[in-house]
């Protein structure tokens, strides 16, 4: 017969054990507590870089409260009350025990600049991880006014969390994250359907404007069959042929669009429902596909940060060849709206000067290759 727990029984079960990075916190931590003159030593962090509050906490005191003399310290335990009484200011649930057990837990104190580059690392995969889901919560934020604008701000940002970390941690060229990348999400096509049908038909009806959207791509549409389809019309404009249903549909047979079951008569009667200007629906559709590839690239760097095997090397490789998604489909909305929006000053890292490759640098090349 199953054990049923009792209300008052604690199910320690369900409680997850902390992870590696917190016992490299509680190592560095009890290194600079047994000898505080190790801050000199740990360079790259700060509170903000711990795990938890009280770790941060105690970090902030022992980074700010003047330096006990050596020998004093080794006799008392004044400097440690004061640590303890400066943390209880941010952490109330710290307690002197607590200071002790991290006393006891540092194997050797000479390590602390090892324990500081480790916990160095956890921070730099938490923010970028951060980081990127900013970057899909915006991508599905209904209330922004300049979905666009916005996206691309916060992809910039994004791209300036990999530049930093990559100062801090020069990546290795060839090593790439150990995380196979996520297929692209499912999104609703019914709005996105319904347009690209009217473009279909508009472009049908107007096959002069076809060349005035040069930077709409067949990847840019939802459905196969309307990729297959635009494909076919800017063919047919290229060659200078007729361009009406009957044409298009002919070319959609030589490619073996219809071999999906698409039947001829629907793909004739949505040709021949123009509405609104070809413009205005290519933008539109060019619109929806760099949020889209905003997303997943967000997703993918995501899903290398959420791995904590990956390491600071990986991610900033695997994070830029994401971005660089993004930066093809951007210089094509530029170029079809003929804007282009400033893109958001990069801090300079504080720590730590890189290789002069940067996000930005490789965000150009990929544009240049694009033009």
């Amino acid at each position: 017969m199953p054990h049923t727990p009792k209300p008052d029984e604690d199910d320690l079960d369900t409680v997850p054990p902390p992870p590696p990075v917190f016992h490299v916190e509680q190592a560095l931590l009890g290194a600079l507590l047994l000898d505080p003159h190790r801050i000199d030593d740990v360079s790259g962090i700060a509170a903000d870089s711990f795990s938890t509050a009280a770790h941060a906490a105690l970090y902030a005191a022992i980074s700010t409260l003047p330096r006990p003399d050596t020998a004093e310290h080794a006799k008392n335990t004044k400097w440690l009350d004061r640590v303890l009484a400066a943390g209880r200011e941010q952490a109330r649930g710290l307690t002197a025990p607590y200071l002790h057990t991290l006393v006891q837990v540092c194997p050797w104190p000479s390590h602390a600049p090892a324990y500081a580059r480790m916990v160095e690392a956890e921070h730099a995969r938490r923010r970028l991880l951060t980081a990127a889901q900013r970057l899909i919560h915006t991508v599905h934020d209904a209330s922004l006014p300049l979905p666009v604008q916005t996206v691309l701000a916060e992809a910039d940002t994004l791209a300036a969390v990999v530049d930093d970390i990559a100062n801090r941690f020069p990546p290795r060229s060839g090593v790439l994250p150990r995380t196979p990348a996520p297929p692209p999400a499912a999104p609703d096509h019914t709005e996105a359907v319904e347009e690209e049908q009217l473009l279909l038909a508009t472009a049908t009806a107007r096959p002069d404007d076809i060349d005035t959207v040069r930077c709409l791509f067949p990847d840019d549409l939802t459905l196969p069959l309307h990729a297959g389809l635009w494909q076919c019309l800017t063919t047919l404009a290229r060659r200078g042929e007729p361009i009406d249903p009957v044409t298009v549909l002919w070319e959609a047979q030589q490619r073996g669009l219809l071999d999906d079951g698409s039947e001829p008569g629907e793909v004739l009667r949505m040709l021949a429902e123009p509405a609104g200007s070809v413009g205005h629906w290519a933008e539109r559709a060019l619109q929806r596909s760099l949020l889209t590839t905003a997303e997943h690239t967000g997703r993918r760097i995501e899903t290398y940060a959420d791995d904590p095997a990956n390491t600071p090397f990986q991610l900033v490789v695997g994070a830029r060849r994401a971005l660089a998604d993004i930066a093809t489909v951007r210089t094509r909305w530029q170029n079809a709206t003929r804007t282009t929006p400033p893109q958001q000053r990069r801090p300079a890292p504080a720590t730590r000067a890189g290789p002069p490759t940067t996000t930005a640098a490789h965000v150009t090349r990929s544009t240049r290759a694009t033009r």
